[in-house]
């Protein structure tokens, strides 16, 4: 049991990211993934205990950021429907908004971005950077009236107003805040650093977390194969 729930966490690409390490791989990515799946620092240095590894908070918290700093961006994109949103989020008891994408035929999410504030201006700055990313040409985006509509005949880009198809987002980011609200309600430290938390979690829902839309296969799966 322990060796199969080692190697479902264990991602060969990522094993420059471990270096210079004395904990095996295998349960330093189980570890990393017991965090981002809803286990607190305490709890997952717990579960490591349980496991016969011993190892402090510190070392736990070292290896998710670790892994945050080394995280491949997701695979190149051809999406047809786009969903695009923005939350607010609190980085040090102030305000700042999170724009994401999600491709909602693969729900891969396609990228996301951090600014301090939100409005037409920030959304044409974060449609800007996801064309850069991904081919777009066939793209119809299902977006809310407030700022997007200006922000997409600037760039080009097809879209819509719509509050149906697009609630994919809305979930997302309701998994988001509860995997946050767990344990805090605001990130203490940087935007950066914050961004390089999200990074991670973009990272195992697109990567490793299956999908029961997708029969069991993960949105990268779905987008490379």
């Amino acid at each position: 049991m322990l060796a199969d729930l080692l190697s479902e966490s264990y991602d060969a690409d990522l094993e420059e990211a471990w270096e210079n390490e004395r904990t095996a791989t295998p349960v330093r990515a189980f570890a990393v993934r017991l965090h981002a799946t809803g286990c607190s620092l305490r709890e997952t240095t717990t579960i490591l205990t349980e496991l016969g590894v011993e190892r402090s908070h510190g070392a736990v918290w070292n290896w998710v950021h670790r892994l945050a700093d080394s995280v491949s961006d997701p695979p190149s994109a051809k999406p047809t429907r786009v969903a695009v949103d923005e939350t607010a989020v609190k980085i040090n008891g102030e305000w700042s908004w999170l724009y994401a994408a999600i491709d909602l035929g693969t729900k891969l999410i396609l990228d996301i971005q951090l600014f301090g504030r939100h409005g037409t201006d920030p959304a044409a700055a974060f449609l800007h950077g996801l064309h850069e990313e991904h081919d777009l040409s066939e793209a119809v985006f299902l977006v809310e009236q407030f700022g997007y509509r200006t922000a997409l005949a600037r760039l080009g880009l097809n879209g819509r107003v719509n509050y149906t198809d697009r609630n994919l987002i809305e979930k997302w980011f309701h998994t988001l805040k509860m995997r946050v609200d767990r344990f805090h309600n605001s990130w203490v430290g940087s935007r950066a650093s914050a961004r390089k938390w999200i990074e991670q979690f973009v990272h195992y829902y697109n990567h490793q977390r299956p999908h029961q839309s997708l029969d069991g296969r993960t949105p990268a799966d779905e987008v490379l194969n």
